[in-house]
């Protein structure tokens, strides 16, 4: 079978798709189907809009928290931590037996740290002079 390689300069959800969908089923014939679940835990504002919150999805029996903002006029109420509990919550609920994400050295390394969660990896110059961390917590623990 010949291929030909296409750069794609917009890709789309369509595309993704059909490059995951060989990776997805070769997984699953090993007995390893992901199944994802998305989770989004929103915070509102007074007029109801959505201003923050959690985004995430639970796969391979792991929690992976995608983004976690809290307005800066928001902060100090412990919304933070009260969205990451409650993710973990429902990960227990869905089987999982931990929890992943990333930050940078500009953003939340110290907060995720109270939560119990612990450097596994990093990334040096991602971007610039930064660092991009790689954090786990264990929820079976």
């Amino acid at each position: 079978m010949d291929a030909t390689l296409t750069i794609c300069d917009a890709p789309t959800d369509a595309i993704r798709d059909a490059i995951l969908a060989p990776l997805s089923a070769f997984n699953a014939e090993q007995g390893y189907p992901a199944d994802p679940k998305p989770i989004a835990i929103t915070l509102t504002d007074d007029d109801g809009a959505v201003v923050g919150g959690l985004w995430g999805k639970t796969v391979y029996d792991w929690l992976f928290v995608d983004y976690l903002v809290v307005p800066a006029a928001m902060r100090d109420q412990d919304l933070g931590a009260k969205l990451m509990e409650t993710a973990e919550r429902i990960a227990i609920e869905r089987g999982c037996v931990g929890s992943w994400l990333t930050t940078f050295t500009f953003q939340a390394r110290g907060f995720y740290e109270k939560l119990g969660y612990q450097v596994f990896g990093a990334l040096d110059h991602s971007p610039r002079d930064n660092v991009r961390y790689f954090l786990r917590k264990r929820l079976d623990a």
